[in-house]
């Protein structure tokens, strides 16, 4: 199998694909946006070219399927998702849809088909720095949208999930009444979002977890204004100082949690003092933040958050006059992704002469949807540099091709598929 013949589909939907975006630097295609919308058609064009059956769900989810040479066993969907955050790169969640289809072509091409049905996946709104909730456009396919979160509300314009989905032609109402599908299984690729492939020099790697995550998106600190250089330090309610002596804590914290053998990641994101009535000579007393706490284990999030309760109260208690406010909390539950898919592409791999790692996955995917739904779910990290989230996203078309010629070799020489 070679990785070469995949090549010019990849590269075509990455460029096609990369080719919408809000201005720059970097590409921008909200979810439940024109950008996102424009890029779903494109998929569907080449789809349709190839002579794909092409469908959409009533979230806008994009499906196109090719029949397998046995009727009956549950499908294998393939793809992941084309929204992105405001400035990010060029390959989280494009890469996964230029590889279902440079699959799609493939069988076409070589008149061969898997034994399953193949459905090229393209979900919507995955990126939850939209909307605070995730996995939107999975878990709507699924039947699990909650109606409720149709009144959340989308970050850059206000306003709410149910009217993004209308001004995209999408029925709001008919998405929240989505059924559970009949299992099937699902397979995405994607960069991974951190350095371990690129520093070990490996393409790529197989998931067999990931994490889930503890949010608090608008947490704010209170305190007290005054005079830069006329209140003393005993009477300040400053909540800069606060905010660090809190993000110490939780740093000490991490550490030794580590030091335990937990997994977890710490992160404080937007970070905002900056409000209208600062100004140079004021002592602040307001400030937001958020933070995002990660890990396989619910346990661990659960401590970690009573951990934080129980460093604030200390914070406030030696600071009078100061009060943190965490505002709602969002979650996303660790998931642990079906064996089928190591066991299924780690053998094609090893037939192939390659040795991919098995690891988790640090940041959430579609793939944790379809798991929790009970479908078999898969992820396949592709080497990345140079970060994610971000212009710099830097992934080989050449290490992509390589993970996809593994997959295609496993479904064109899978024995069976458990059901």
């Amino acid at each position: 199998m070679n990785p070469n013949q995949f090549l010019p589909s990849i590269e075509r939907v990455l460029d096609q694909v990369n080719a919408i975006s809000l201005p720059g630097p970097g590409w921008t295609r909200p979810s439940y946006s024109d950008e996102e919308s424009r890029a779903h058609h494109v998929i569907a064009v080449m789809c349709e070219d190839i002579g794909m059956n092409v469908w959409r769900d009533s979230a806008g989810n994009l499906f196109a399927r090719l029949p397998g040479t046995i009727s009956g066993l549950p499908a294998i969907h393939v793809g992941s998702h084309l929204d992105t955050v405001g400035q990010g790169g060029a390959f989280d969640g494009a890469a996964g849809v230029a590889a279902a289809m440079s699959l799609a072509n493939y069988f076409v091409e070589s008149n061969q088909r898997p034994k399953s049905d193949f459905v090229v996946t393209v979900l919507r709104a995955e990126e939850s720095v939209w909307f605070p909730a995730s996995y939107i456009g999975s878990r709507t396919a699924l039947g699990r949208l909650d109606p409720q979160e149709l009144k959340i509300k989308r970050t850059d314009t206000g306003l709410t999930l149910a009217h993004h989905m209308q001004s995209q032609g999408i029925d709001a109402a008919a998405a929240a009444r989505i059924t559970l599908p009949a299992p099937a299984r699902f397979l995405e690729f994607h960069i991974e979002q951190g350095p371990v492939l690129a520093t070990a020099g490996e393409p790529y790697a197989l998931i067999n977890s990931i994490r889930g995550g503890l949010r608090y998106r608008d947490a704010q600190i209170h305190g007290t204004w005054a005079h830069s250089g006329g209140a003393p330090r005993e009477i300040r309610a400053d909540v800069v100082f606060s905010f660090a002596d809190l993000v110490t804590a939780l740093d000490e914290n991490w550490a030794a949690r580590l030091g335990k053998g937990q997994d977890l990641a710490v992160t404080f994101g937007i970070v905002n003092a900056a409000s209208p009535i600062h100004a140079m000579a004021k002592v602040p007393g307001q400030m937001g933040f958020c933070l995002d706490l990660r890990s396989v284990d619910t346990e661990v999030l659960e401590s970690v958050d009573n951990d934080l309760k129980l460093q604030i109260a200390k914070i406030e208690a030696q600071r009078p006059g100061l009060r943190f406010a965490l505002g709602s909390q969002s979650r996303s539950t660790p998931v642990g992704l079906s064996g089928l898919f190591p066991d299924l592409l780690g053998r094609a791999a090893r037939e192939l002469g390659q040795s991919p790692r098995t690891m988790h996955s640090g940041g959430g995917h579609d793939a944790a949807a379809f798991a929790t739904a009970g479908w078999d779910s898969g992820l396949v990290f592709i080497r990345n540099e140079h970060g994610s989230h971000c212009p710099e996203e830097s992934m080989t078309t050449v290490d992509l091709a390589e993970a996809v010629a593994v997959t295609a070799h496993a479904l064109l020489n899978e024995e069976k598929v458990n059901t």
